[in-house]
């Protein structure tokens, strides 16, 4: 995988539903490598190359203790990501206003 600065590698990173997944599972909790593999039905090795892309991306954050790694969402690196959904949030709010707007119109128009 060819990556062009941090801000591709998170997009990179997030496209694949399973590293989604991970992520989903670490913003709730830190969660230990072996508790992260037995979520998913693949095999550990699998799971290791998704965290391994993640923390190359700076979306997940890696402690280690003794023999184990426990791993945690690193937000910060969403960041690129958040920026460039909103100009889409603003555009999808105005949309949910104009229908707002319609639909009140109709329920008007109804009622008369």
């Amino acid at each position: 995988m060819v990556t062009i600065g941090a801000e591709r590698s998170a997009f990179e990173a997030i496209a694949d539903p399973t590293r989604r997944k991970i992520l989903d599972l670490v913003r709730a909790r830190e969660m230990r490598a072996g508790d992260l593999a037995a979520r998913f039905t693949v095999s550990r090795p699998a799971i290791a190359k998704h965290v391994r892309v993640l923390r190359e991306a700076g979306l997940l954050r890696e402690r280690r203790e003794a023999t184990q790694r426990f791993y945690t969402l690193e937000p910060k690196a969403l960041e690129s990501v958040d920026r460039w959904l909103a100009p889409y949030r603003l555009f999808w709010a105005s949309r949910l206003m104009d229908l707002k707007h319609v639909v009140e119109e109709a329920a008007k128009t109804r009622t008369k």
